[in-house]
């Protein structure tokens, strides 16, 4: 019995550090996540963090005045299944900022073949708005209001100037919601 014991603890432990070996990207448990990447592309730039449907996620010191383009090239590019309209590649980014690109399908429905249902912060009333879980009556007029005085939400990070939303409620809507058409 403990010959067996024993050689199932062996060809498990071989799995794991094949499965390992096949895939890096995958982490043991309690280690830390690799997709948390520093890269210095600019030693006097500022530092910007981008996560969600990117190659590299992480964060990159650029220099000051870039661009979602510019951020999106550090990070290796988007991936097939980040949402194009939930990022204007023009925006101009803020330093110290964590960026999002929302995902096109749903992550944890691997067969999934239909989009997620989103609503857009830039031209949707206030009552389609509201469609989406966590965005309350009162959040969905302060969105309305907002982009009636300020202008056009540049970034999906902009939600977080809105009065009442804040990380918890942006954490909750943000792969729901879009940019432009």
């Amino acid at each position: 019995m403990l010959k067996i014991l024993i050689g199932v603890t062996v060809v498990a432990f071989i799995v794991i550090i094949g499965f390992l070996v096949i895939d890096p990207d995958l982490n043991p448990v309690g280690t830390a996540n690799s997709n948390n990447i520093t890269e210095v592309s600019n030693q006097n730039g500022s530092k910007y963090t981008i996560e969600g449907e990117v190659y590299k996620a992480g964060t990159y010191v650029l220099s000051d005045g870039i661009t979602m383009h510019d951020l999106l090239e550090a990070a290796g590019g988007t991936t097939a299944n980040a949402d194009e309209l939930a990022f204007y590649e023009t925006a101009k980014l803020k330093a110290g900022t964590t960026y999002y690109i929302a995902s096109k399908f749903d992550e944890n429905d691997i067969c999934s073949k239909s989009e997620i249902s989103k609503v857009n912060i830039n031209q949707d009333d206030a009552q389609t708005l509201m469609s989406v879980t966590g965005i309350t009556t009162s959040i969905a007029s302060s969105i309305v209001s907002y982009r009636t005085e300020n202008g056009i939400f540049n970034t999906v990070e902009d939600l977080l100037n809105v009065y009442g939303i804040g990380n918890a409620t942006y954490h909750k809507v943000r792969n729901y919601v879009i940019l432009h058409q």
